[in-house]
């Protein structure tokens, strides 16, 4: 077979990566010959305005990507919120598959498609941002013979996402963002000679197949015993299923997570039920205390004193909750940042 040039080069970012992408895109000249898909965390029911910026950043047209719409050499496609954009053979797909990490848009489910459709024809990029949505997808364009590149971490704004694909993925490009848009020119460019490359994993295929079309592609099986993670879903509240060693987990309903994701959310969860907590012992103190002052005047004693006690009980654990979620609490004399 003769040599191949790659032409599919795959972005993921999310915070701090807007101006990361500015500086890539227009450092990209007129006549860069593959496509860029960009995948940035965005949320539902907003609009976006990150192709509009990426399209006035350098030479290149930025478009916000759309069901079916050919992937072109020299062009950049922005996903659009709520969708995950994926890759066909000539066609970008956009569905509306499970949340990963929370995220849809997905990194990892950007990466996955694009390991499959393109294989080593594709350049997976790796942005700043928290956490570590797209290291996962990043294992899967190397696995499948692509090339991974990240920014520094030291150069990123946000070090979490470029870290943990870095901590997952071996790569001898991590550079800063202003060399990034000359590396990706010099790797589209560069003659590829074929090497044989596995098939791809039953999981890879599946993970996809779930993001296109989940109902199609049936709920992820539940697993037995040894791989039930005893977790549950922060979007559905379903059983977890260990779906990768490393720790990556999917619900029935194909809900997918990372650990260090998954313990976010659990942590916000957590934070929500103590401050629902902190609002039920401030209506129970008040409340008490009002049922006091009206039975002491007419009932000295007994009952008006229950109530009395029952508000400073109350008002002691407000307070108590109170300092733990502003940042602090003393414990034993101590003063221990809360998690």
């Amino acid at each position: 077979m003769p040599p191949f040039r790659r032409d599919l080069v795959v972005i993921g970012a999310s915070a701090g990566g807007v101006e990361v992408l500015r500086t890539i895109v227009s450092a990209l000249p007129p006549d860069f010959p593959a496509a860029v898909l960009v995948t940035m965390h965005l949320p539902a029911g907003t609009e976006s305005a990150l192709a509009r910026i990426l399209d006035r950043a350098g030479s290149l047209p930025a478009r916000s990507a759309r069901h079916g719409m050919p992937i072109e050499p020299g062009t950049v496609y922005v996903a659009p919120p709520d969708r995950h954009l994926l890759t066909g053979e000539e066609v970008l797909v956009l569905t509306q598959g499970p949340t990963e990490n929370g995220h849809r848009p997905a990194i990892n489910a950007t990466f996955r498609s694009a390991a499959l459709t393109h294989g080593p024809k594709a350049v997976g990029v790796v942005l700043s941002g928290v956490l570590d949505d797209g290291a996962a997808g990043l294992r899967a364009i190397v696995d499948r013979g692509g090339v991974a590149v990240v920014q520094d971490p030291v150069d990123a704004l946000y070090s979490g996402m470029p870290a943990n694909a870095l901590a997952l993925v071996d790569t001898e490009h991590v550079v800063r963002a202003v060399e990034l848009g000359a590396l990706l020119d010099k790797l589209v460019r560069m003659p590829v000679e074929p090497a044989e490359v596995s098939p791809p994993a039953e999981s890879l295929v599946l993970e996809d197949r779930i993001a296109r079309d989940s109902v199609r592609a049936g709920v992820f099986p539940p697993g037995d015993e040894e791989s039930g993670s005893g977790y549950t879903c922060p979007d559905c509240q379903g059983a977890l299923t260990e779906v990768d060693p490393a720790g990556r987990y999917r619900c029935r309903i194909g809900h997918a997570w990372s650990a260090q994701a998954l313990l976010a959310a659990h942590d916000g969860e957590f934070r929500f039920a103590l401050q629902k907590a902190l609002r039920a012992l401030d209506e129970k103190a008040g409340l008490a205390r009002k049922l006091a002052a009206q039975l002491s005047g007419r009932h000295p004693g007994g009952l008006a004193e229950r109530y009395a006690a029952s508000a400073r009980e109350a008002a002691e654990a407000a307070e108590t909750l109170r300092r733990f979620l502003l940042g602090t609490t003393d414990v034993v004399g101590e003063e221990t940042t809360a998690p």
